[in-house]
């Protein structure tokens, strides 16, 4: 199963936990797979089927450009963090 590591602005939803095992060989599915153990996750992250602009996915300290397609392996980390821009 891949850990999501949960971001402190997502632990309303998950009951204050701050990591989770799940499975799926996606990040879309791993979501699907949160949303239905803790229902209103997928409506914060895609509500539109797409990542919401402001959020990144992050695949074993990656930040992965494929978003909801990008593979993760049984062993992964993925990481869901607000995008930081800079100048």
């Amino acid at each position: 199963m891949s850990r999501v590591l949960v971001p402190p602005l997502m632990r309303d939803l998950t009951g204050g936990l701050g990591v989770i095992d799940v499975e799926g060989q996606t990040v879309g599915e791993v979501i699907a797979n949160l949303e239905r153990r803790f229902p209103g996750f997928a409506a914060r992250l895609c509500p539109d089927g797409a990542l919401v602009a402001g959020w990144a996915v992050i695949v074993d300290g990656t930040v992965a450009p494929l978003g909801l397609r990008a593979r993760v392996a049984a062993d992964s980390e993925v990481r869901f963090a607000p995008a930081v821009a800079g100048g």
